[in-house]
């Protein structure tokens, strides 16, 4: 099996972030997949998610 894609990385970050992944996903991000490539995708998430959130926040405020 090959590496993860960049598409494939995000995708499993995504589930990560909502507790939704498939047994086979999570074997192969855990077999194939480049921790620094994971922990950068789930940085920029997690900044993303709290700029949505500070967004929504000022417009209700």
């Amino acid at each position: 099996m090959s590496k993860p894609t960049l598409m494939q990385v995000v995708q499993s970050v995504f589930a990560a972030f909502i507790g939704v992944q498939s047994k086979a996903n999570r074997e192969r991000d855990f077999e194939h997949g480049s921790l620094s490539s994971y922990l950068i995708a789930g940085a920029i998430g997690t900044v993303l998610f709290i700029l949505i959130l500070v967004t929504i926040i000022s417009f209700i405020i």
